[in-house]
């Protein structure tokens, strides 16, 4: 098999070569790493290769859907025994860590036939939409090279676009798989809260907020991996209820006729793209070919509010994060990103009545968006507020650098998210991404689809957001939004 073969194909159809014996699974990852070494040195995806282990699992990989078909794993909380992973962190990296066991997301992905042979990049703790870390580099957009691949699954997402794999280790804490799928031209579901598991370290990740799951180029690639790895694990806060039938069977099936509301306002007030706005209007137009119901609706939903507890929870995870690697390894603030310093700064100073106020919100968004679901079946905003930014435009102004150091070394950086401050700090955290957090503090499945591409050729994606459990209804519309306007040739067009 030639590269210009593999590429036609998404997972399953890899692995049913596979099957069929029509080629070997070495040949595959052969194939694999021939294009991870063309290519990774000028996108930086694959930051922890694992190629001479990989090539000996080909002798021995797990028959399943995805049988002898190369993998690659997020560098965070997916841990793969006897390799080290360092979270996009230095302070990881530096003390050489190697994982002991396997997390059980990746236990479920080797039981579906995928053979690993890399960790993709990361950012630190995977606490931005960016990837630019300082223990790794910046990660490059297939599409453009000038453009970073989004985060924090950013190294992930760049490896599927540029054609290493054609699925890839991802998770999603706020919006972490949707934002690297819309800068990068890809499928990217955020499921349940619940659906996938965490353990065998913690029992879930920000309350529930994050998930577990998969880049990919095609639907049902995505939902025959769900179908791998959905169902609690013995860690797990709650046991979700199970699909009654497997999601591979259901996108077969046409989804019913859907009342979906829309929105192309940013919840913070901040700027909008004009391809933001194409590319929900023209998606709109295209459900309303389908037989769907589009008309604008926004839940009742205080958009800065829900950013400020979403920031509370975010900022106050990375300031345990921090304190728990300091104490794992002796790491000091030398270890760590200035910009991971002053968040956890400044979440180390919210008080348990602040943090747990934040928490009780989270059941109003919840009790919201279920009215807004008696009405619509599903809600359509962009991805993120316009196509990826370019490498080094998303960070700290320089100006503010020494204010940050010098803030931190008396331990008063808290100040600078105070008063009028916080929100400014909000709209600067997520301007470029303010429409993913809602899924995630509701604890909602979520999807971006891949459907519309600027002139400059740089792909935004269309995000869908469904009431609780209801993977189904988004894996069938996505399915039927893909039959109706495929996007799989569009890979053919990245030259790298």
């Amino acid at each position: 098999m030639k590269f210009s073969e593999y590429i036609q194909y998404d997972g399953i159809g890899l692995a049913q070569l596979v099957q069929n014996k029509e080629v070997q699974a070495h040949e595959l990852l052969e194939i694999a790493i021939q294009r991870a070494e063309q290519v990774n040195p000028k996108i930086n995806a694959i930051v922890i290769p694992i190629y001479e282990q990989a090539l000996k699992n080909t002798q021995n990989y797990a028959t399943g859907p995805f049988s002898g078909v190369p993998f690659l794993l997020k560098d965070l909380h997916q841990e793969y025994a006897g390799v080290a992973t360092s979270f996009g962190s230095k302070a990881f990296k530096n003390a050489k860590y190697i994982a002991k066991e396997n997390s059980e997301i990746v236990n479920r992905w080797v039981k579906s036939g995928v053979v690993t042979f890399g960790l993709t990049n990361s950012p630190e703790f995977g606490i931005k939409g960016i990837t630019e870390p300082e223990a790794w580099g910046s990660c490059k957009n297939p599409w453009n090279l000038k453009h970073n691949s989004g985060g924090s699954s950013g190294g992930s997402a760049s490896g599927v676009a540029a054609g290493i794999v054609p699925i890839a280790g991802a998770s999603d804490g706020g919006g972490s798989i949707r934002i690297p799928a819309s800068y990068c031209g890809l499928f990217g579901l955020k499921p349940s809260r619940g659906r996938t598991p965490w353990g065998p370290e913690i029992s879930e990740a920000m309350h529930g907020a994050a998930m577990q799951h998969v880049l990919c180029k095609s639907v049902r690639d995505s939902a025959a991996m769900l179908d791998a790895t959905q169902g609690s694990d013995r860690t797990a806060l709650f046991n979700i209820q199970s699909p009654t039938e497997r999601y591979l069977d259901i996108i077969e099936k046409a989804p019913k006729r859907l009342r979906i509301g829309f929105s192309t306002v940013s919840p913070i007030g901040t700027k909008v793209s004009k391809d933001a706005v194409q590319a929900i209007q023209k998606t709109a137009k295209l459900l309303e070919s389908l037989g769907h119901i589009v008309e604008e609706a926004t839940p009742q939903i205080d958009g800065m509010a829900l950013a400020k507890d979403f920031i509370t929870t975010w900022f106050s995870q990375c300031a345990y994060t921090v304190n728990q690697v300091k104490q794992r390894f002796g790491a000091t603030d030398q270890d760590f990103e200035l910009d991971t310093l002053a968040i956890a700064a400044f979440g180390a100073k919210a008080s348990a009545v602040d943090y747990i106020n934040n928490l009780n919100n989270w059941g109003v968004y919840v009790a919201k968006m279920n009215h807004f679901f008696e009405r619509y079946d599903l809600f359509l905003i962009p991805s993120t507020a316009s196509v990826a930014p370019k490498n080094g435009e998303v960070k700290t102004p320089s100006w503010q650098v020494p204010i940050l150091k010098a803030l931190l070394k008396v331990d008063q950086a808290h100040l600078l998210a105070k008063g009028k401050l916080v929100e400014q700090m909000i709209k600067n955290n997520l301007q470029w991404v303010p429409f993913t957090q809602l899924a995630n503090i509701t604890g909602l499945p979520a999807m971006s689809v891949p459907l519309y591409w600027n002139k400059d050729n740089l792909p935004l994606g269309s995000q869908f957001i469904a009431p609780f459990g209801r993977e189904d209804v988004l894996l069938q519309l996505a399915a039927q939004l893909e039959q109706a306007q495929p996007w799989a040739a569009k890979y053919k067009g990245i030259t790298i």
